[in-house]
């Protein structure tokens, strides 16, 4: 099957220039150019603006983007299905994470998976809940790690429920106290992680109907515990985010006790390419 026009389509898309999407694809500037426009042709209208910047999706390219990134991916799940039909553990499986879970789960689970399925190869990319969503709906992703939402398109594989704590300067009132009753945000300084958009803590604060005076956004939620650690305010973050890093604060169990379930999100287990599939049930098993 060639697919050598969407091939230097999609990475001149991803990489934002003719030039690195040719150093990529081991082709020369011009040649992907070449590509581009055969592919313009061959559809009669455009896909890229070009510029001295690099190139930009026109409104049309962004309504084929989706469909070719599709297309490779059947055309690499065919070649699965006939590497696996002939006896190669062969393939690619692209790992959309939470940045706990990148750091926490997924190294260790990477190193047996390799260890039995050397020819696979694994690609990770982290981020935010909103982003994970965005990788795997865009299918720049095979599948996600992340927390369940009521309603998501997606199938999911639970793998373990991690506890929501609330993280306390330690001059804080609650501070010695078994646990932190979470009606007590409503009045509290509040550092919101994910650029304000933590949607496991916003989910928790809606169903409880607080609305804490957010005086901090930040991205890494090591930003927000350094923040709190010089008694800046508080937050509230699931156990598996906290692990492995040393700051001078109190972490409560929530009253009542909450949590959030982490797994696996994909489209679908039954039509995903066999590599996906492999990998799906090697993090199911039981460690």
């Amino acid at each position: 099957m060639e697919n050598s026009k969407y091939r230097a389509f999609l990475a001149s898309v991803e990489l934002g220039s003719f030039t690195k999407a040719a150093k990529a694809l081991n082709y020369s500037p011009s040649g992907i150019s070449q590509l581009i426009n055969a592919l313009e042709r061959e559809l009669d209208f455009s896909l890229l603006f070009r510029d001295k910047t690099g190139v930009k999706l026109t409104e049309n390219g962004e309504k084929l983007l989706p469909v070719i990134r599709d297309l490779l991916k059947q055309e690499e799940h065919l070649k699965q299905l006939s590497a696996e039909i002939k006896g190669l553990n062969t393939g690619s499986v692209t790992i959309a994470a939470y940045s706990s879970v990148s750091t926490h789960w997924l190294p260790s689970i990477i190193k047996s998976f390799k260890a039995i399925y050397p020819q696979i190869e694994l690609h990770l990319m982290e981020g935010i809940r909103q982003e994970v969503d965005q990788w795997l709906m865009d299918r720049q992703a095979d599948l996600g790690f992340l927390s369940y939402k009521e309603n998501m398109p997606y199938e999911w594989f639970p793998l373990a429920k991690d506890p929501m704590l609330a993280i306390l300067p330690l001059n804080h009132p609650l501070a010695n106290h078994s646990d932190y009753p979470i009606e007590f945000c409503q009045n509290e300084q509040f550092i919101m992680p994910a650029l304000g958009k933590d949607d496991d803590v916003l989910e928790l604060l809606s169903r409880y109907d607080l609305s804490p005076n957010i005086v901090f956004s930040t991205l890494e939620n090591f930003a927000a515990l350094t923040l709190i650690e010089q008694g800046l305010g508080m937050s509230i973050m699931n156990e598996l985010i906290t692990k492995r890093w040393t700051c001078d604060v109190k972490m409560l169990p929530l009253n009542p006790p909450q949590h959030i379930t982490l797994g696996i999100a994909v489209h679908s287990y039954d039509t995903c390419p066999p590599a996906v599939r492999k990998f799906i049930d090697f993090v199911k098993q039981p460690k």
